[in-house]
This record gives structure tokens, C-alpha cells and sequence, in this order.
């Protein structure tokens, strides 16, 4: 076995070893801001335990960009590691391979994403950058991928119309948003990706793939000098370009809609909700810890009590706030047998509105309060975990000290905040509630 073959497998074996290691010691970390020579965010943490370093390069190109022609910004996505600068997908994937690092991509309605995972040691950090930065600035856009591509987002498309919970979320966005841009899912629709071109495209990766519409989250073994290179190389083929413009405000729902889709299945799902909250919202931290107690601490959330311990009526229930860029939903959702879906429905919105009306115990904030700040650690216990709060900080310029305050955030919401909060923000009597399932009757 010759030298270069040796390196390869044992840079593998470690790569994958440390993908699981935990920082050895809590610490939080301190982060580092700047722009590079062409205009891209760059922010950094140095974590030199291990000889690794992840990446991710963000670009204000999530689906809400994709206009009238939904699924674009996944499509264009997608092809980024299908061909570029004259290297096939199987060329790229080979590449990466060889060097033992790991690339991924991903959409959701603000951002579109491409990370890299790699061992430190420049001879095997180097060339991944290297076609990182191809994949970015020159894809190929050829008629094969591109056809490829394409027909497996509309497969998948195909199976979501099979898939209740897939009907009632595609259901739920478009109730709540309307004509607004979050109104549509990241994969588009049969009808708008099957017409979506080439050209489309190119005009998308052109308008948004550009260093002034980027950020770079840097977190790993090289210091402020080599993570200034990295971040440089990466955007240096991009054009300068502009940041994409401001999304438009979402207006706040009028009256209650209530949208049942019959569907041959045992079970109804239901979503019920609102638009909720943008990023940075002044109330973040107060929704995030009440909405812990109604249903997002899992099996001990007032939801779960009420629908899952008291009467049994589903395996599981939930909320969240979703913030975005703007207002993101507030979320409410269950799965129940088909004859007992009025029922579960009650009494989610019931408690949800007993909830606001009340407000939590003593006893309950507390315990959210324990379990939010003595669960924190674990939130940011490897470089892979830092990495996506850094993407989030700078995507949504939130402060760089936003990791240290966390913990103390949460530990000034009280009572009375919650209750003030819930009352302001949150309105029952205006949900827009989404049933897909079999026939039911009472």
C-alpha cells in the first residue's frame, strides 16, 4: 500500500472518529467578525483541540428568492456538485473522497447552503477548499445533470402528494402566508419545477451566488491568519455582486380559516398556527421559554399532558416558534386516529388558549428554565454544532456575544413576561387550522 493510499484511509478513520468527539471542555465560544476582499461576511472560531475544520458558505438564496418559478433555488442548489469547471459529479465526489473530507448542501426559505468538513493538515485542506470554491463560482449547469436533477425533484414531489403530513404542511404555508414569498415549500410544485430551464438557472446562480450576498462560518485547528485565507479563497471567484434585497413584510391573519383535506389514511394530521416571529424579535427568548412549557419540552409540555397523558388521543404533540428572516410560523401539530380528530383538535386549541389565558406555573418555569440553560452545553458541544449558530448569528445579525447571554436571556424571563407576550403575540381566534386525513365523524 503506497503512502498517498495510507494517508487517505487514515484521514478517513480520524475524519469520522472526530465527527462525534465532543469538545473536551465547555467553554463558550468567543467569536470573531469580518469581511473579506470582496465583500463576503466572514465569522470564526478557533477550536484547536482537534485537527479538523468545518465550513459553511451561506447565501441569501432560499426559496423565498425563487419568485414565481418555486423549487428554483433547490434546483440551483442541487446542481452546484453535479459538474463544474469541467468536472463531472463523479470527478467532484472522487475528489473529496480522496482528501477524506465531507461536503453537504442544503435550501430552506432563507438560505442556501454548502458546507465542508476536513482534516486541518494543508496538504488534504488545500485541495478541498480548492474545488470547494470551483463548485461555488463555475458550475456547469450541463443538460444531463440538470434533466437529472430535475426529474428526481419532481419523484420526490410525487411522493410528498402521497405523504399527509407533507399535504398538510405545503397546505399550511400557503394559508398563512398567502401571496408572500414564504408561502411556497423549498421543493417548488410539479407544475413549477417541470418548467423550470437551464437559463432560469444560470439567471439564479448569477443574482445571488455572489461574495456580497454571502457569509462564511469558519470553526476548527487554524488561526485568524489561515481562517482569513480560507475565507478569501472561497469567494475570490465570485462576483462582487449586491446583497439581495429585503423581504416584504408578512401581514398578520384577519379571521380563523379552517381547511380540512380528505385523505385515505388511519390517521389525521393537523397543524394549526400563525405567523409568528422574525429573527432578533424582541420577544424571542420570552416565546421560546413559555413555548417550552406548552409544547416544546416533549413529553412533559402542557400539550403532552393534556393530549397524550390525560386521554390518550396521540403518541405525540408539539409547538414552536420557527423564526426567519421575517415573521416565521407559530405551530401546533398532533397526529390522532381519524374518529377521535375533533376531539384532539379541541383540546389542542383548548390548551393553547387556557395557556395564554393563565400563563405557566411557578413551578413550570422553573423547570424550563433548567432544563433550557442545563441542556445549552450540548447545544454547542462540537465544532459542527458552533458552526450552525454562527451561520444563524451572521445570516441574521444577531450579536456576537449572542451565545454568552443565552443562558442569562433565559433566566430573566418570568411570569409576568410570558403571559404579556403570549396575550400580544400569539391569537387563537385567528389560527389557520389544517386537517388531512380519512372521514371522520364526531
Amino acid at each position: 500500500m503506497g503512502l498517498k493510499t495510507q494517508l487517505h484511509y487514515f484521514s478517513i478513520a480520524l475524519l469520522l472518529l472526530l465527527i462525534s468527539s465532543p469538545l473536551t471542555v465547555f467553554a463558550i465560544p468567543t467569536i470573531q467578525h469580518w469581511q473579506t476582499n470582496n465583500g463576503a461576511q466572514v465569522y470564526y472560531v478557533p477550536a484547536p483541540d482537534l485537527p479538523m475544520v468545518d465550513i459553511e458558505i451561506v447565501f441569501d438564496a432560499g426559496s423565498a428568492r425563487d419568485g414565481n418559478k418555486y423549487g428554483l433555488a433547490t434546483l440551483t442548489n442541487s446542481l452546484l456538485n453535479e459538474g463544474a469547471g469541467g468536472y463531472s459529479a463523479n470527478q467532484i465526489a472522487e475528489h473529496f473522497d480522496n482528501l477524506g473530507a465531507i461536503i453537504s448542501n442544503a435550501v430552506d426559505r432563507d438560505m442556501a447552503t454548502f458546507s465542508l468538513r476536513s482534516l486541518s493538515e494543508s496538504e488534504l485542506l488545500e485541495p478541498a477548499l480548492n474545488m470547494l470554491s470551483v463548485l461555488l463560482a463555475n458550475p456547469d449547469f450541463e443538460q444531463i445533470p440538470f434533466q437529472r436533477v430535475q426529474q428526481q425533484m419532481l419523484a420526490n414531489l410525487e411522493y410528498q402528494q402521497q405523504s399527509p403530513s407533507d399535504i398538510a404542511t405545503r397546505a399550511f404555508y400557503k394559508a398563512i402566508y398567502g401571496t408572500h414569498p414564504y408561502a411556497h415549500l423549498p421543493s417548488g410544485t410539479m407544475a413549477s419545477v417541470a418548467k423550470l430551464t437551464r437559463e432560469d438557472v444560470k439567471a439564479f446562480h448569477s443574482r445571488y451566488y455572489v461574495a456580497k450576498n454571502a457569509l462564511v462560518a469558519i470553526v476548527g485547528a487554524v488561526d485568524r491568519k489561515t481562517a482569513e485565507a480560507i475565507a478569501n479563497k472561497l469567494v475570490a471567484q465570485l462576483p462582487k455582486g449586491e446583497a439581495a434585497p429585503a423581504l416584504p413584510p408578512v401581514a398578520a391573519l384577519k379571521f380563523a380559516k379552517s381547511v380540512n383535506i380528505n385523505h385515505p389514511s388511519t390517521q389525521t394530521h393537523i397543524l394549526m398556527g400563525q405567523p409568528g416571529i422574525a429573527r432578533g424579535d424582541k420577544d424571542y427568548f420570552t416565546l421560546y421559554v413559555g413555548n417550552y412549557i406548552l409544547g416544546g419540552s416533549g413529553l412533559v409540555s402542557r400539550l403532552s399532558e393534556e393530549v397524550r397523558e390525560k386521554r390518550g388521543l396521540a403518541y405525540s404533540t408539539y409547538s414552536y416558534f420557527s423564526p426567519e428572516r421575517v415573521a416565521g410560523p407559530f405551530l401546533a401539530s398532533l397526529e390522532t386516529r381519524n374518529e377521535k380528530a375533533q376531539e384532539a383538535l379541541k383540546i389542542l386549541e383548548s390548551t393553547i388558549r387556557n395557556f395564554i389565558e393563565t400563563g405557566p406555573s411557578e413551578a413550570e418555569l422553573k423547570r424550563a428554565k433548567m432544563g433550557i440553560t442545563g441542556s445549552f452545553p450540548l447545544r454547542i458541544k462540537n465544532n459542527g454544532a458552533i458552526l450552525g449558530y454562527l451561520a444563524v448569528i451572521g445570516f441574521y445579525h444577531l450579536p456576537l456575544d449572542y451565545l454568552n447571554q443565552f443562558n442569562s436571556k433565559i433566566e430573566a424571563v418570568s411570569l409576568e413576561m410570558i403571559k404579556d407576550a403570549f396575550k400580544r403575540r400569539v391569537h387563537p381566534d385567528k389560527f389557520v387550522t389544517i386537517s388531512v386525513g380519512g372521514n371522520y365523524t364526531d
